[in-house]
């Protein structure tokens, strides 16, 4: 697979990497199955996915349980990164970034992904109690000892940007000005897909000129964009989707036309090659620094994401895809 750079560091990685938090947190419980999970990881690997995207949170804890059974005995083959700074409670999610929870948590992520180092430590969010600027001060301190290659930042604000109207990530871009003078910021991991492409107003630029890498989450639209979701198929409880307001059966059935054209983008390029693909090379277009991170807990959904790697669009495809109408059912 292609290979891709992060930051001014130049850590390298696959073109596509492995979103892992769908194998134990966010989405439909019933349908987690470890082992299959694991397979899912290797398989990545072998393809070249090498960039495996977790966070504490994620179970929480069980995710970066997950991986490190994979760690264990590839550790050469992966690019990990993980996150810290959000507890997960009964009903709630609380933020916590002060130092000392930062090296514990740090600590504890080594052991459970049975590593002793990681390559990317991302500040999943802020804590609105502690300045910004000490938790990024402990997380260099890591990387000082040698327990973190290099640091990242989650982008913050995007529903409420789309709420109050403002520039969508005003939020993150100051926060980033503010890290960037304790210590370099090697990536920024944010939404980025066909549906959600708000990303290339100012957050991409903002990453692309000073070399800092960026991570597109959700590349598929939380599943929507690779085409096999019926709108009023129903999400289960404790799937993230249920509460959305783009997976009403309503906008399922009004956002088709997004997924019809991703599909007649990939029918110019051959048999075997769908939707999902189209739309995770529409994000690698997107520029040379840019990693798209699809979650995924099935080895069959793992090899058609790292697939998308040698997918390359033309102009026309490009141009279609700008052309394709805006996503209705947003945070507003």
């Amino acid at each position: 697979m292609e290979r891709r750079t992060i930051g001014a560091g130049a850590l390298s990685v696959g073109a596509v990497g492995l979103g892992c938090m769908p194998m134990s947190w966010g989405y439909s419980g019933s349908r987690r199955r470890g082992e299959e999970s694991v397979r899912a990881v290797h398989r990545a690997l072998d393809l070249g996915s090498t960039l495996l995207d977790t966070a504490d949170m994620y179970g929480p804890f069980t995710n970066e349980l997950l991986l490190g059974r994979v760690l264990k005995e590839r550790r050469g083959d992966a690019f990990v990164s993980t996150k810290v700074g959000l507890l997960v409670g009964e009903q709630h999610i609380v933020a916590n970034g002060r130092p000392a929870y930062v090296r514990r948590a740090c600590d504890a992520s080594l052991r459970r992904l049975q590593t002793e180092v990681i390559d990317l430590y991302q500040l999943h969010r802020a804590d609105p109690e502690v300045p910004v600027e000490e938790t990024w001060g402990a997380m260099a301190e890591l990387v000082r000892a040698g327990k973190v290659r290099a640091l990242g930042l989650c982008a913050v604000g995007a529903r409420g940007g789309r709420r109050q109207g403002g520039r969508l990530h005003d939020a993150t871009i100051g926060q980033l000005r503010r890290l960037q003078q304790v210590f370099p910021v090697s990536a920024v991991e944010a939404e980025l897909s066909v549906w959600s492409p708000e990303a290339l107003d100012t957050l991409l630029p903002w990453c692309e000129e000073r070399g800092v890498g960026f991570l597109a989450a959700m590349p598929l639209g939380n599943g929507f964009l690779t085409g096999t979701l019926t709108p009023g198929e129903g999400f289960e409880p404790d799937d993230m989707r249920a509460r959305h307001p783009r997976f009403t059966a309503e906008m399922m059935a009004a956002n088709q036309p997004v997924v019809a054209g991703l599909r007649r983008v990939a029918a110019r390029h051959g048999d075997g090659v769908t939707a999902a693909q189209v739309a995770l090379a529409w994000v690698l277009a997107q520029g040379r620094h840019v990693v798209p991170v699809p979650g995924a807990k099935q080895e069959r959904w793992v090899a058609e994401n790292a697939g998308a790697a040698g997918l390359r669009l033309t102009p026309r495809d490009l141009t279609e895809v700008a052309e394709l109408p805006a996503a209705q059912g947003s945070w507003e």
